[in-house]
């Protein structure tokens, strides 16, 4: 029997600091709790997927990923190698909007575009909406490092619905998100709230991406 072709999500958001990479790793560890295999391409110069993937090789939780790096064009050629043998490829990609962000979009089955509850980050998102657009891909903006009940929150939140498309489940403002990275594993795989979220999180993107075929 033929494998299913794997699905591609990109992550992208031309503004620093939004939490591509927590979300990449987080959403990474959640798809493989699932038993499905993942694979991991980085094309950021920073490497920060690349050295939480180092890091997590020896733990127990590491199996069942792959990782890869690329630069900007040679994210087709790795997509196309990694798709053979993974369920879920997720693409970490620089913070910015250019040329060299094209070739991550067009492989993307989805666009995931994190966005900190504050309104300077949804502002960024404009010309990364646009150009997601022109390439035909589907995008779904996921708000980060949110404060519940917080107004500012709120008013981001109408304001990323305008803008595009927002997933309902959120990842909330914790410590524990940064905490397991820097230990090679992810909030996902720990106790408490935040695993919850990442699991709502990783089951609706899911059904997106069920849905579209």
């Amino acid at each position: 029997m033929a494998q299913t072709p794997a699905h591609v999500i990109t992550v992208a958001q031309q503004k620093g600091g939004a939490g591509k990479t927590t979300l990449a790793a987080n959403l990474a560890a959640a798809f493989a709790r699932e038993g499905l295999r993942v694979a991991l391409l980085d094309t950021d110069p920073q490497g920060s997927l690349g050295r939480w993937f180092l890091l997590r090789r020896d733990l127990p939780a590491g199996a069942g990923m792959e990782f890869a790096t690329a630069s900007a064009w040679g994210v087709a050629y790795e997509c196309e190698k990694l798709r053979k043998t993974a369920d879920i490829v997720i693409v970490d990609t620089p913070p910015k909007v250019d040329a060299d962000l094209r070739p991550a979009l067009r492989e993307a089955d989805l666009v995931l575009v994190p966005v900190t509850g504050s309104m300077v980050d949804l502002w960024a998102v404009d010309g990364l909406m646009d150009l997601i657009s022109r390439e035909g891909r589907r995008a779904l903006i996921v708000l980060n490092r949110v404060r519940a009940g917080s107004r500012l929150t709120a008013e981001v939140a109408a304001a990323a619905e305008a803008a595009g498309g927002v997933a309902a489940s959120r990842l909330a403002a914790r410590q524990v998100y940064a905490e397991a990275l820097g230990q090679g594993h992810a909030a996902a795989e720990l106790p408490g709230p935040a695993k919850a979220e990442v699991a709502a999180l990783a089951a609706e993107i899911r059904a997106v991406l069920a849905a579209a075929g």
